[in-house]
């Protein structure tokens, strides 16, 4: 559990001084591409069916 948090929170701290040198234009890009990625998972995934009484239940 510590050595996950301690990692979690180092790649946090290295993703954060990726972003610091990044031009808007650059940020921009890049969220653009996460939106389509995104897009496309939610395309390729089922979606979930109607709630039953199974579902509340348990």
């Amino acid at each position: 559990m510590l050595l996950r948090l301690s990692y979690l929170a180092v790649s946090s701290v290295f993703a954060f001084i990726r972003l610091l040198p990044m031009s808007d234009v650059d940020k921009n890009i890049e969220i653009l591409t996460l939106r389509h990625q995104l897009a496309v998972l939610q395309r390729q995934s089922d979606r979930p069916g109607a709630v039953t009484l199974a579902d509340w239940v348990g």
